[in-house]
């Protein structure tokens, strides 16, 4: 596989200042270049902007997964197991409220992975996930 690469996604927010609450405060992402129309953020290393919308597009759906639902779309990103913990404690300290709280799905299978869903302000879904064993990622 070739070296990776940071992606970039863009995605609508209604307030810039609520975005830099939660982004840069809570996630702890560093902000880039900013308009007043729109943010970059450095996510875990990857480039999300986060463009001000006047009115939210509708909301994601849910699909059944290990009992839970997990809404789609969703975005986010795979850290090491030690970041991933110190992130899930951080929200659970910050009282906030998840869609699919923290848990370990597939234990002791293969695949075996750490994940947590919740939403921004704006009702974009994002997850965490972890692997005690990155290469892992894409086993079946």
């Amino acid at each position: 596989m070739s070296e990776l690469r940071p992606f970039h996604l863009a995605f609508p927010v209604t307030c810039l200042t609520q975005a830099t609450a939660f982004y840069g405060e809570l996630l702890g992402c560093a902000k880039g270049r900013e308009s007043s129309q729109w943010i970059d953020w450095n996510f875990f290393g990857h480039q999300v902007v986060t463009h001000l919308v006047a009115q939210m597009p509708s909301a994601p759906a849910y699909n059944a997964v290990d009992n839970h639902a997990v809404p789609v779309p969703h975005f986010g990103v795979v850290l090491n197991l030690s970041d991933w913990r110190e992130l899930a404690d951080k929200l659970i300290a910050a009282k906030v409220e998840f869609v699919v709280e923290p848990y370990t799905r597939f234990k002791g299978e293969v695949g075996e992975q750490s994940t947590l869903f919740l939403l921004d302000p704006f009702g974009n879904a994002l997850e965490f996930k972890a692997f005690e064993d990155l290469s892992s990622l894409f086993a079946k």
